[in-house]
């Protein structure tokens, strides 16, 4: 659950008690709360109200609004005997935000996950509104983001991952996002159930700090 959603849900649960409140026993005519105790629940619980429906408009329509670009294409030879990574190729010089696409060989039953490996040495999950890299039909494709210096190198690497290995990378992600804190993996952190299968080297075209 984001912060938006758990600021509207603190401000609503302060209106009801400032409603709730105002309400007496039938023995007396006094409230359950004093008025100012009421006017301050109240009015509170409307200003989180109206911030969280107000960033998490924001970050709803920046998602919506997300413009990527595509780098060169591999070309590839088929059938297809292995998971990997197509665009952009190995040496491609990329914008702040990509689509990075690949493809497998069918049948695929695990997940596909694109970890990014900044100068840092850390590694970072990408995804988009799936979580998981898109997967149909042969081929695959994920949002990729990028967040350094201008001709940094920034590895790309494909990963199959088992469910419980899947679940891990989203609930990394969402962690990272509820918390606004981004410190990346280390190697060891990565589960046993993910497995490397492609890897290329790209660096940035313009400069991405500060982007996201």
């Amino acid at each position: 659950m984001s912060l938006e959603i758990v600021t509207i849900i603190v401000g609503t649960v302060l209106v009801l008690l400032a409603l709730v409140g105002s309400m007496s026993f039938k023995e007396s005519s006094e409230p359950l709360m004093s008025a100012k105790v009421r006017v301050s629940f109240g009015l509170v619980g409307i200003m989180l109200v109206i911030y969280g429906g107000y960033t998490y408009g924001i970050t709803n329509s920046l998602a919506q609004m997300e413009q990527v670009t595509t780098g060169n294409v591999k070309q590839v030879e088929y059938p297809v005997d292995r998971t990997q990574i197509i665009s952009p190729v190995d040496g491609d010089r990329v914008d702040c935000r990509i689509l990075t696409m690949g493809v497998y060989p069918e049948p695929l039953e695990k997940d596909i996950w694109v970890l990014l490996m900044p100068s840092d040495g850390f590694y970072y999950p990408q995804s988009d509104q799936t979580n998981t890299s898109y997967k149909r039909d042969g081929g695959w494709q994920v949002i990729t983001r990028f967040g350094g210096d201008l001709g940094e190198n920034y590895d790309i690497i494909a990963y199959e991952a088992d469910s419980t290995a899947s679940e891990f990378f989203s609930s990394t992600i969402q962690e990272w996002k509820d918390e606004l804190f981004f410190p990346g993996l280390e190697l060891e952190e990565i589960p046993d159930g993910a497995e490397e299968v492609d890897r290329i080297t790209v660096s940035l075209q313009k400069n991405c700090r500060g982007v996201f």
